[in-house]
């Protein structure tokens, strides 16, 4: 499946039989040369009082956090197999509850739980340079940094990147990921530029340790940062790296942001089979 262009590989647990999901397995599942190749792997299960249990893997074998895009397409899958009713779904995930709805074909609506850790504009050390950013965690810890603020050449402050699809997103992103400031489990990194009404993103995302063409959590926290610091007001419009266009809806009470929503594409690209032998 893939959501604004964050794709996954998706098991149903709950219709077929359940197969021994590990670090090693998804790893050669999300390998793009010798596995099926995607960003993450969603595996549906029971959950008691809930429509199903979304289970989110990052490429790299590692979880415990949310995926936007993947709760989209999540709630798009379970329409297309009957799992919820009257286009709504609610449903748990790493022990926390979600809702979403189908809006109409292929277009889905995933509700975030309120944001956590809200930083606003503080300098981090990277790419040799002070670079100012802010941190949200929307599920998944985020650093949203304007591209603007990141120079071309640290030697002349006056040489910036205007133009973000210029911007080296893989090798910042990387640094950024890994600096002690976020340790010890690091952050996802997304730079914007603003384009009139509309936030052009770019995200690195921790787990697939690479630029994806769209992060869900992270477009809503750098939906929430523009407003908080540049008073963007919701719904916000993004445009990502795959071309999609995604809306994050909130309300805000002062410093409190509640409401949080992602609208944006989710469809299949295609069902298979795998031979077990090959991945577990």
């Amino acid at each position: 499946m893939s959501g604004a262009g964050n794709d996954f590989v998706v098991f149903d647990f709950i219709s077929g039989e359940k197969l021994p999901l590990s670090e090693d397995s998804i790893r050669k599942i999300c390998n793009r040369r010798t596995g099926i190749g995607a960003d993450g792997v969603i595996a549906f299960s029971k959950s008691n009082g809930h429509d199903f249990n979304m289970n989110y893997y990052n490429a790299d074998g590692s979880t415990g956090s949310l995926c936007g895009n993947g709760a989209r397409c999540a709630i798009w899958f379970a329409e297309l197999t009957g799992k919820i009713k009257n286009h709504k779904a609610n449903f748990s995930s790493n022990d926390e509850l979600y809702s979403g709805k189908v809006l109409k074909d292929e277009m889905v609506q995933f509700n975030f739980n309120e944001p956590k850790q809200i930083k606003l504009n503080y300098n981090i050390q990277a790419n040799n340079q002070e670079i100012n950013c802010s941190f949200i965690d929307t599920g998944s810890p985020h650093v949203v940094i304007k591209a603007s603020e990141i120079l071309k050449n640290p030697v002349d402050r006056r040489s910036s990147y205007k133009d973000i699809n210029q911007l080296p997103v893989v090798s910042i992103g990387r640094e950024i990921r890994y600096l002690n400031d976020f340790a010890p489990k690091g952050t996802n990194v997304n730079f914007i530029q603003y384009k009139g009404q509309k936030i052009l993103i770019r995200t690195y995302e921790r787990g697939v340790e690479d630029e994806t063409l769209a992060c869900g959590t992270g477009n809503a926290a750098s939906a929430i940062t523009a407003c908080l610091t540049d008073n963007i007001n919701p719904p916000v419009s993004l445009i990502t790296k795959g071309g999609d266009e995604l809306i994050v809806n909130f309300s805000k009470d002062g410093q409190r942001i509640k409401n949080v929503s992602l609208t944006g594409p989710a469809k299949v690209i295609f069902t298979g089979e795998i031979l077990i032998n090959n991945f577990f």
